[in-house]
C-alpha cells in the first residue's frame, strides 16, 4: 500500500492510505470561464436562428466532450454565473464584468445549460467566483483517498495557491503544460502556500487591486521564499536577512500598509469553502441527458449530441 501525504493551504490537509487494487482515478476541474474566452477569440463566431451568439460555448462544449472521449471519468466546470462576487464588497476597484464583450456574457448561461445537458457537473458561482469553485473541488477530490491526481485545468496563476505537490496540479489544456509544486516554485519564485502574499505584494491589474507601490513581482519573490507570509516579514528592514533592490523603502511601505496588504491578501485566497459537489462520486460522467440534442441544436452542433450517444454506449 502506498502512503500519500496531501496539504495546501491550512485548512484542508488530509493524509490517507491509496490500495493498490483500487484503479487510478483522475479528477479534471475546468475553468469554463477562461475557456469560454479563449475560444470565443479562437473560433469563428457563429449566430444561430435566435440570433444569439453560439461559437464559444460550442467549442467548450466539443473540447469538453474531447476530454471525455480521450478517457476523462469524473468533470467538473465551475463558471462566473455572475461576474461580481464577495470580493466587490472588499475592493471597490476589483473586477466588475464592466466593459466585457456582451457576446461572451451572453453565452454563459448557454454553456451551462449545454454542458448540464452533456452530462457534466456545473459549478455556477454566484456570490463565489470560478477560481473559488475550482479550489473547493480540489479540496474536496484531494479528500477522497480513491483520487490519485486532482487537474485544475486552468492557466490562471491564482490556482497555482492549490497545488499540492504532484497530486493537486495545474493543467493548462491549450499549452499541454502540468504544474506541480516544483513548477510552481520555479515560475513564481514561491511555494503555492505563499502565493496569496505574492499577489497581495504584487497587486494583479486583471482582477483590479494594485498590490503595494514599490513592490513587484522579482522583490515579493525574494523576500516571501525567505519568509513565506505577509505577517512573517519584519518592519525593521534592519531585521531582514534577505537581500533585494530598494530593501529599506519595501520594508517601510510594508510597515505601513500592513493591513491593505493583509485584504489584498484576502482577496487573493482562493475560498475553497465555496459550493460544490458533496462527493467526488457526483461527478463521474454517466452520459448525456434527454435534453442534449435539442441544446447540440440551439448552438448548431448537432454532431456533440451523436459523439456523446456512441461514448456513452461504448462505456456502457
Amino acid at each position: 500500500m502506498d502512503r500519500v501525504a496531501v496539504g495546501a493551504r491550512p485548512g484542508w490537509w488530509w493524509c490517507g492510505v491509496v490500495p493498490h487494487t483500487l484503479p487510478p482515478m483522475k479528477v479534471h476541474l475546468i475553468d469554463g470561464t477562461y475557456e469560454l474566452f479563449r475560444h470565443h477569440y479562437a473560433l469563428p463566431q457563429e449566430v444561430n436562428q435566435d440570433g444569439q451568439q453560439v461559437g464559444a460555448a460550442a467549442g467548450v462544449v466539443g473540447s469538453i466532450l474531447g476530454m471525455l472521449e480521450r478517457g476523462a471519468t469524473h468533470v467538473a466546470v465551475a463558471t462566473d454565473h455572475v461576474i461580481k462576487s464577495f470580493r466587490n464588497d472588499l475592493w471597490p476597484g476589483y473586477k466588475d464584468g464592466s466593459g466585457l464583450d456582451p457576446d461572451i456574457l451572453s453565452q454563459f448561461g448557454l454553456l451551462e445549460d449545454a454542458l448540464r445537458g452533456l452530462g457534466v457537473v456545473v459549478w455556477a458561482m454566484v456570490e463565489h467566483e470560478a477560481d473559488d469553485g475550482l479550489g473547493a473541488g480540489a479540496a474536496l477530490a484531494a479528500a477522497d483517498e480513491r483520487v490519485s491526481q486532482v487537474l485544475i485545468c486552468t492557466p490562471d496563476k491564482d490556482l497555482a495557491q492549490c497545488v499540492v505537490g504532484d497530486r493537486v496540479v495545474q493543467f493548462d489544456r491549450r499549452k499541454r503544460e502540468l504544474r506541480n509544486a516544483d513548477a510552481v516554485v520555479e515560475k513564481f519564485g514561491v511555494r503555492p502556500t505563499s502565493i496569496p502574499d505574492y499577489l497581495a505584494l504584487m497587486g494583479d491589474s486583471s482582477d483590479g487591486y494594485p498590490g503595494l507601490a514599490g513592490w513587484g513581482a522579482k522583490s515579493a519573490s525574494v523576500v516571501l521564499a525567505r519568509y513565506l507570509h505577509i505577517d512573517e516579514i519584519p518592519d525593521a528592514v534592519g531585521e531582514w536577512d534577505v537581500s533585494v533592490r530598494g530593501a529599506a523603502k519595501l520594508a517601510a511601505t510594508l510597515a505601513e500598509n500592513r493591513e491593505l496588504a493583509r485584504l489584498f491578501r484576502r482577496i487573493a485566497t482562493v475560498d475553497v469553502n465555496a459550493p460544490v459537489s458533496d462527493s467526488v462520486d457526483d461527478l463521474r460522467w454517466s452520459g448525456p441527458g434527454a435534453e442534449f440534442p435539442s441544446v447540440c441544436e440551439q448552438i448548431m452542433s448537432p454532431g456533440l449530441a451523436r459523439r456523446a450517444e456512441r461514448l456513452a454506449a461504448d462505456r456502457a
